[in-house]
């Protein structure tokens, strides 16, 4: 009696491999609403990054002091809690503001420039130093400060 022929387990395992690797119309169109949404978030978080550094290179433009228009300079350390307090508080009393009268900058202490900018105004980090439109610094506030407070203050300035 012959014996009966052996199935060839690797030629069956590559057919199904094969099947598996080979995309179909199908696959490929139950997969497009998850690319589609992958290629809008992607493109999506591309913009904000993009946003966000332009903001903050625009932010730490320092050399508009003295351009006619005050100017409210934080010197900020990026680390450091108190810091990252005021910088929140001012920009919410900033927004408060009737109308763009003040303009806010950025001197941020990891950067030559701003440490350099600190130094020649003699500024640790959590100060705002008010600039008049002539570029003549006329007050400083250190530490911590509340909204409201804030508020008064950029309002005054802008008074000036």
């Amino acid at each position: 009696m012959a014996k009966p022929k052996k199935p060839n387990k690797r030629k069956a395992r590559q057919a199904v491999e094969a099947k598996r690797a080979a995309p179909t119309r199908r696959n490929v169109m139950a997969m497009a609403p998850y690319l589609v949404a992958g290629v809008v978030v992607a493109g999506g978080l591309g913009f904000w990054g993009v946003s966000t550094v332009r903001a903050d290179l625009a932010e730490q433009d320092l050399s508009i002091i003295g351009d006619g228009v005050p100017v409210i300079v934080q010197v900020h350390d990026p680390t450091c809690p108190i810091c990252i307090d005021l910088q929140r508080e001012t920009r919410a009393a900033l927004a408060m503001m009737p109308d763009e009268t003040i303009a806010y900058r950025v001197a941020s202490l990891t950067s030559d420039v701003g440490s350099a900018f600190a130094t020649r105004h003699g500024s640790a980090h959590a100060t705002l130093l008010f600039f008049d439109a002539g570029g003549t610094l006329t007050r400083r506030l250190q530490g911590a400060q509340d909204r409201d407070v804030l508020l008064a203050a950029f309002t005054a300035h802008a008074g000036q």
